[in-house]
């Protein structure tokens, strides 16, 4: 079993930047990919990216270039660092980790771009 706790969401002006934690929990020691989701209101939950026990990451189109996913296997802890924020940036932020077929998922977090 894993626990994920994120934090690190809030309000922030376009172009701004806003850094996410996710902090894991349980049987960290097997889990293998861990990543961020989000969903806007009234649109489904797309990959905004995410890292693999070998450290490789894979990113949403939408978010390449402007977020930097990293991880820090000692502390079972992934950040999300968000850069160059724009208004459709705006959701709730979820956390993922896979521990051998079964994917765990925390509570969210949200993002909310706004002037």
């Amino acid at each position: 079993q894993v626990q994920l706790v994120e934090s690190g969401g809030g309000l922030v002006q376009p172009g701004g930047s806003l850094r996410l934690s996710c902090a894991a929990s349980g049987s960290v020691f097997n889990i293998g990919i861990m990543g961020w989701y989000r969903q806007a209101p009234g649109k489904q939950r797309e990959l905004v990216a995410y890292i693999n026990s070998a450290g490789i990451t894979n990113y949403g189109d939408s978010v390449k270039g402007r977020f930097t996913i990293s991880r820090d296997y000692a502390k079972a802890t992934i950040y999300l660092q968000m850069a160059s924020l724009k208004p459709e940036d705006t959701a709730v932020y979820y956390c993922k980790a896979i521990l051998q077929i079964t994917a765990y998922w925390g509570q969210g977090t949200q993002v909310t771009v706004s002037s």
